[in-house]
């Protein structure tokens, strides 16, 4: 058995840095609506191909007017001006908000401060030229570059192509991930009707990673359970070299039965097996030809972890999404969070107000201590857990 011992552990840092080194970002592309690009990646700049607004606008419900009509009005100097369909001397124009503002016209008065008597209006403010006109461009210039390749779309920039008439965008491509449960002890989620027998577990892994795949972009790929056997899991790799990434669950620690890291060295190189992560411990990191493969511990807190260090990671690189910050927020600690010396600790939290009460800090197949958290304190190697009342940040798992 001991020549199974996982022998050299690397640093999260150094298994991030070689991982992602192997990483070739994709160069397929869609072309899709804009309607379905929230979240997609450019592929290509955009200029715009029209002025917007594309002409002279009023920002005011109120009175088109000359400006110089009306120069020095006041409510104890009004001015009278006669409300017609055209501008010109002593006339205005009535608009509103988003209205074409008549050439002759130099600024659009407001409409409160106005009387309308009849078909005249009683003028108690002067306005400069200008005012309350948005000018042809005003918002966006005839070529001028709104996005730049490799921009993350979001609601307001779709908002903002379509206000240009573009209908159709090319994008990046989103990664393929093929998803591989490992283990003799698994049984698929559809056979969830009934209680598993003792020794059976449901594969939620598979549907954890999916899932999460999907929020950050990509296309999950879920493929049948394999059985603990060195060439089933070859065959399952083999049938998905399509894949941009493939995800293994399981079979990656020391036990006779975890093939998982040999058979990718054997169809690859791996990169890393052993990581200094709490809980994740038995992670590998691999390639096959160009493709990345992680292949993360079958228990599902440490396999959640392992997802979250490399997985997000090596999505957004193969998919050119730009690496978002984790969302953080300060909290002082209601408890002790103890932490493994060499080993980046992932320790769940519950956020109460101000304060964040550690839940659980062991426990690599207890999942349901993440659901009941808000986020996870990420301890570095160095340092050996935090005491109660210490102001920590805390990394928001949503």
């Amino acid at each position: 058995m001991d020549n199974r011992i996982i022998k050299e552990r690397s640093s999260v840092s150094e298994a991030k840095e070689k991982f992602l080194g192997a990483i070739t970002p994709l160069e397929r592309t869609d072309m899709i609506a804009i309607d379905e690009g929230v979240g997609r990646v450019l592929a290509t700049g955009i200029l715009a191909p029209r002025n917007v607004p594309h002409y002279r606008r009023s920002a005011m419900d109120g009175y088109a007017v000359r400006s110089a009509d009306i120069l020095g009005a006041s409510p104890t100097n009004p001015v009278m001006l006669q409300v017609c369909d055209e501008v010109d001397e002593s006339t205005c124009s009535q608009v509103s908000t988003g209205a074409c503002v008549p050439d002759a016209a130099d600024a659009v008065l407001m409409e409160e401060d106005t009387i309308c008597i009849g078909d005249m209006i009683e003028v108690r403010a002067q306005v400069h030229p200008g005012k309350n006109i948005g000018d042809i461009g005003e918002d966006v210039r005839q070529n001028e570059i709104i996005f730049y390749k490799g921009h993350l779309l979001r609601a307001c920039d779709i908002a903002v192509l379509a206000s240009l008439g573009i209908r159709k965008i090319k994008v990046y491509s989103r990664p393929l991930v093929a998803i591989i449960p490992t283990g003799n002890d698994l049984i698929p989620l559809e056979d969830s009707s009934e209680v598993p027998p003792p020794g059976k577990t449901l594969d939620i892994n598979s549907l954890m990673i999916g899932l999460y795949s999907t929020q950050w972009s990509a296309l999950p790929r879920y493929c049948a359970i394999v059985p603990e056997d060195r060439e089933l899991i070859r065959k399952a790799i083999t049938d998905n070299m399509d894949a941009d990434l493939i995800v293994i669950s399981g079979g990656t620690s020391v036990g006779e039965r975890d093939y998982v890291p040999d058979v990718v060295a054997s169809m690859g190189r791996k990169l890393v097996h052993g990581v200094g992560l709490s809980p994740g411990k038995p992670t590998a990191l691999g390639t096959i030809g160009d493709i990345p493969v992680l292949c993360m511990p079958g228990y599902p807190a440490a396999g959640l972890v392992a997802l979250f260090a490399f997985g997000k990671a090596a999505i957004l690189k193969k998919g050119n999404i730009p690496q978002i910050p984790d969302i953080t927020v300060k909290a002082r600690l209601t408890g002790k969070i103890n932490s493994r010396e060499g080993y980046v600790s992932y320790a769940r939290v519950i956020l109460e107000g101000n304060t964040a009460r550690p839940l659980m800090t062991a426990g690599a197949g207890i999942l349901s201590s993440i659901a009941k958290s808000n986020g996870f304190v990420i301890i570095p190697e160095n340092v050996e857990g935090y005491e109660e009342g210490n102001e920590v940040d805390v990394v928001l798992i949503e």
